[in-house]
């Protein structure tokens, strides 16, 4: 108790008892449909440019060999967007593509469940075959080949963060790397990985010991860090907090679930961002400040069914743009499309 109240007592720029500004919602702009299962996004400034990626599969949300991760590129603050690079990994499925600004380059780091030439049936996903790739680019046009992630075989990875020459990696994996089918759910431990260059990977800590699953990290200045967590067995998110060397982390349960989590400083607000599922609505992806360790929801995005996994991006002080992705539409034939969507947010009362 006397270590989760200091660490709490430390953070002074994550919590706030002001009250968080508004935020009106621009028009909802759906991007990109290729009739494919569209998923997944992120969002990034690079070079003056911004940067949107996603996973694309013409076979479905589940591990498939088939899928691959798009990356687009706009230079008038999102108002257009152009494809730039595209890729996949041989006999993989690759999924929850992210973005990191890192040593002036910037990579886009995949996780990817082992499939074989064919798809899988669920019963044969395992956590044990999951291996990181990357690609990146020191220009955003010419990409390298997708490099394996050494350190990363057994880990999920998920999103990167960067703070002080460092980069680190929300990594999940069995206790132990059990041996069993798929492994996911209230066993799986959740790590911090960190690495040098952004290729080569090691551990730095456990955050999670149980229960771990999506993690979105947010870095101050002085080192502070602060995590959004999806909890493993599907309950309330996890509000996490830790400081240099990050061996030790406060733990404490939000309101709700989140799923696909994001988290980022807009001024001097806390944004967090995923999915929430309600008996009356079923699933949205939502938006909310983080006041005082508590969500304070300020927008629910037009969405349903398979969707969430937002990016974010700041286009000017009071401005920002957001994407996520969703199957809450229909095409001409009245098929469920899963696409990508835009929207523009800007503060009110900044």
């Amino acid at each position: 108790m006397r270590l989760l109240l200091l660490l709490i007592l430390a953070f002074p720029a994550f919590v706030s008892a002001e009250t968080p500004p508004t935020v009106k919602v621009g028009e909802v702009r759906r991007i990109f449909h290729n009739g494919e299962h569209n998923a997944f996004t992120d969002l990034c400034r690079f070079r003056g440019q911004l940067y949107l990626t996603f996973r694309s599969c013409p076979d479905g949300h589940m591990v498939h060999p088939t899928a691959s991760i798009i990356v687009l590129r706009s230079a008038d603050e999102g108002k257009t967007w152009a494809p730039v690079h595209r890729f996949s990994v041989k006999d993989r499925d690759t999924r929850d593509p992210h973005f990191l600004v890192f040593r002036d380059r910037l990579f886009v780091y995949t996780g990817t469940w082992w499939s074989g030439p064919t798809t899988i049936p669920v019963a044969e996903y395992d956590m044990n075959k999951h291996l990181g790739y990357a690609v990146h680019s020191g220009d955003g046009t010419n990409w390298s080949e997708p490099e394996m992630l050494e350190g990363t075989f057994g880990h999920y990875i998920w999103r990167a963060a960067t703070h002080d020459g460092k980069a680190y990696l929300c990594g999940r994996r069995k206790p132990g790397f059990e041996i069993g089918p798929r492994g996911e759910g209230e066993k799986v431990q959740s790590l911090l990985l960190e690495s040098d260059d952004g290729l080569i990977w090691k551990k730095r800590a456990f955050f999670n010991e149980q229960a771990g699953d999506e993690t979105a990290f947010l870095f101050e200045p002085d080192g502070s860090l602060l995590g959004i967590g999806r909890h493993g067995g599907g309950k309330n998110a996890f509000l996490l907090r830790s400081h240099p060397p990050y061996q030790e982390w406060s733990r404490e349960h939000l309101d709700r679930p989140v799923g696909g989590p994001l988290v980022a400083k807009w001024g001097e607000q806390v944004l967090v961002g995923g999915r929430k599922t309600t008996k009356e609505h079923g699933p949205k992806t939502s938006l909310c400040w983080l006041v005082d360790g508590a969500l304070h929801e300020f927008t629910e995005l037009p969405s349903g069914g398979d969707n969430s996994y937002p990016g974010f991006v700041t286009l000017a002080p009071d401005r920002a743009l957001v994407s996520w992705y969703s199957s809450h539409e229909k095409d001409q034939a009245g098929k469920t499309i899963t696409a990508i969507y835009l929207t523009d947010l800007t503060l009110t009362n900044p």
